[in-house]
């Protein structure tokens, strides 16, 4: 082979080296990937996942298979199904009793919750979306902040009238004994007497 024909033929190292550069790395045929359905979210709950932690709310001897009409509202109260004004807890009632028993498995409760959607004209989607989407049984935080704001108001000390207010000093700590007993004044003073300690100042 001659000179001027090896020259013509560059290395195959150098011409690898260039397509990696540029991007066009050569990779050998594969079967084209098959499409994946996108999977849920772990964290996400299903309607079915969240009837049965419901379903054991308040029963620890539930086996999460049957849900009870008080249990049904705290999850839709949850949820926010159970608004007061659309729906309220006599629509459910209703209707939950119109399947003659007090606990439903979940192919009831489904019906339960289509006969309580086309009567309150709602999307019976829209109710599961939400039912799904509530999270774990629990105490609400608006709950939380309507005790707090109770509380506060009723331990407020600058409020108390009558005995009560005597059992605390200005500054609303309280007295101990004193706020609660007529302690003897062994002073000399008759009892209410407004100017005790001020003789000598005069």
């Amino acid at each position: 082979m001659s000179d001027e024909t090896k020259s013509a033929d560059p290395p195959t190292a150098q011409v690898e080296a260039l397509k990696i550069e540029n991007g066009e790395q050569h990779q050998p045929s594969s079967p084209s990937p098959t499409p994946t359905t996108p999977t849920k979210s772990s964290g996400a709950s299903t309607f079915e996942d969240q009837f049965k932690s419901f379903s054991k709310f308040g029963d620890p001897k539930s086996d999460g298979k049957h849900i009870t009409l008080s249990q049904s509202d705290k999850w839709m109260k949850q949820a926010k199904v159970i608004d007061g004004k659309k729906i309220t807890t006599t629509d459910t009632g209703i209707y939950f009793k119109k399947l003659k028993s007090m606990k439903l498995g979940i192919a009831d409760y489904k019906k339960f919750l289509d006969e309580l959607a086309k009567a309150k004209k709602v999307e019976l989607e829209e109710i599961k979306e939400k039912l799904a989407a509530c999270g774990q049984p629990g105490v609400s935080g608006a709950g939380l902040n309507k005790t707090t704001e109770t509380v506060n108001r009723l331990t407020d000390t600058s409020k108390y009238t009558g005995t009560h207010k005597q059992r605390f000093d200005e500054s609303g700590k309280g007295k101990g004994i004193a706020g609660r007993k007529d302690l003897v004044d062994g002073s000399g003073y008759v009892s209410g007497y407004q100017n005790k300690d001020t003789f000598a100042k005069k």
